[in-house]
């Protein structure tokens, strides 16, 4: 095709010379870059609050740490306690049931052996 038989289409009625798209496109872009400026201001808007956000429950995650390590302290003070509670008992049972024992076998050699074996268990 022979460029001359190209028509001219810059001084058609309504058709944009080169320079106004030009124009066109940089206010497109303009409008863009102040739509993309909204945006990343908002974010940076909700990344401060998130992080303002994040401080407020690593404070009160830290204090529940805190809270958490003081009642397992008492926790097992108190578990310390009933065990050794547990054995004093346990130990004063066992004095009781030798003494128990101890004076049946008495009694039973008192009485001459007329009193029954199963009355303790043997």
């Amino acid at each position: 095709m022979d460029p001359l038989d190209i028509e001219d289409t810059d001084d058609w009625l309504g058709c944009p010379t080169p320079l106004e798209m030009y124009k066109h496109s940089c206010l497109m872009l303009e409008n863009e870059v102040q739509e993309l400026a909204t945006q990343l201001r908002k974010a940076r808007q909700d990344i401060f609050g998130l992080i303002q956000m994040h401080a407020a429950e690593a404070k009160e995650c830290a204090k529940l740490r805190a809270e958490l390590k003081a009642v397992n302290k008492t926790l097992s003070e108190h578990y310390l306690e009933h065990t050794t509670l547990m054995n004093s008992a346990r130990s004063k049972i066992m004095g009781q049931s030798t003494l128990i024992a101890e004076l049946y076998h008495r009694l039973k050699a008192f009485e001459g052996d007329r009193l029954p074996d199963h009355i303790l268990g043997q």
